[in-house]
């Protein structure tokens, strides 16, 4: 399937799943920007993530300290290709690992570690 129409699946499943968290997480929820890519950057990969990595959190989680160490503004990037390849082509499950990974992603955010995701059922 084509980038174009897996970001046309993928991006109204993360726009419901911001729509339906709790109104204290949603307003945190809505100022990360989510991109859509096709796969992970040569970049990424030689920071030692896998090749079939589904998403990615980066930047500054909320609470840290703005003056600390990492500079960059948060992002969460959900990587299309590796989602269609995970769902093995199937539309429904590519949908909810879209919305797994996204939630995945945002429990970095709010500075959850990988035991506090899996602990939320998000891993």
């Amino acid at each position: 399937m084509n980038l174009a129409r897996l970001n046309a699946l993928a991006s109204p499943v993360v726009a419901a799943t911001q729509a339906a968290l709790p109104p204290s997480i949603r307003v945190l929820a809505v100022t990360v920007p989510v991109y859509f890519e096709a796969l992970p950057s040569e970049d990424i990969m030689e920071d030692g993530f896998e090749p079939d990595i589904l998403g990615l959190f980066s930047g500054r989680a909320h609470g840290d300290d703005p003056g600390g160490d990492n500079l960059l503004p948060p992002r969460i990037s959900l990587y299309l290709e590796n989602l269609w390849d995970y769902a093995r082509g199937d539309i429904q499950t590519f949908k909810d690992e879209v919305r797994l990974t996204y939630l995945h992603e945002l429990g970095h955010f709010l500075g959850w570690d990988e035991d506090d995701v899996a602990a939320r059922g998000l891993d």
